[in-house]
């Protein structure tokens, strides 16, 4: 039964089907209840035949790197291969072993960025549980105050100086992440969720790039209540006269 699996193996089970075809992987879904956040998609049962349909023509390859739970939500970090690359971020809600609510980001694979690296190498080991929840407040706290606030040249108080970063347009270290931020070129408005598993935290946030109205979807891993590596999507919104549901990006 899907109810005696963890939210972690759930959200794997039903990715998984992307690939694998089976047909057994959307018994994961609620489907009368299941409320997509992705533009393209329809809501419930309906719009995850149509998605599984229009994926499979493209012979996809679905690669999980870093997979999290936390509470009733399950995230994680993906590469698919659906005719071109995209790395991805995938975050389900579950409610009596059943996923009834759906978000992703998904970028097209770019880089290596200036400090030679792509953008979903790096650590996956989640370490320091018992930290989970002081991390999730310093993420918070960097998001409102740093990236969204007033405060930009605060980012050395959070974030160690030798970043290792994954982000395809920077490089390591601070410097060229504060660079972006007080450029305005990179602007982040809002942050609508914040999930966090041990040494690694989530950021949903909306914003602008480019004047585009877009997700950044941001993972930070921590040590010793610093930023230490920083992997990211953006991903553009598309206008509102072309959702195929009405619930919006977040």
């Amino acid at each position: 039964m899907t109810h005696s699996l963890s939210h972690r193996a759930l959200l794997q089970k039903f990715l998984s089907g992307i690939e694998t075809g089976d047909a057994m992987a959307a018994a994961v879904v609620d489907e009368d209840n299941y409320r997509q956040h992705n533009p393209e998609t329809l809501d419930g049962g309906h719009g995850i035949a149509a998605l599984f349909a229009r994926i499979s023509k493209t012979n996809p390859k679905v690669t999980f790197y870093r997979v999290f739970e936390d509470g009733d939500y399950a995230f994680a970090h993906n590469e698919y291969d659906f005719a071109d690359i995209k790395i991805a971020f995938e975050v389900f809600r579950f409610e009596d072993g059943r996923a009834v609510e759906h978000w992703d980001n998904l970028q097209a694979l770019a880089g290596p960025n200036p400090a030679g690296r792509g953008m979903i190498e790096g650590a996956t080991e989640i370490l320091d549980l018992d930290k989970t929840e002081a991390n999730r407040r310093a993420a918070r706290a960097f998001v409102q105050d740093v990236l969204i606030g007033a405060a930009p040249d605060r980012m050395s108080d959070t974030v160690a100086a030798d970043l290792i970063q994954h982000n395809p347009d920077l490089g390591d270290g601070i410097g060229p992440w504060h660079a972006a931020v007080v450029s305005g070129e990179r602007r982040y408005d809002r942050l609508h969720l914040l999930l966090a598993e041990g040494n690694f935290t989530l950021c949903q946030c909306e914003g602008h790039k480019g004047g585009q109205h877009v997700g950044l979807y941001d993972l930070y891993r921590w040590d010793k209540g610093q930023i230490v590596e920083h992997w990211s999507t953006i991903e553009a919104i598309p206008p509102r006269s072309e959702w195929k549901n009405q619930n919006g990006k977040f």
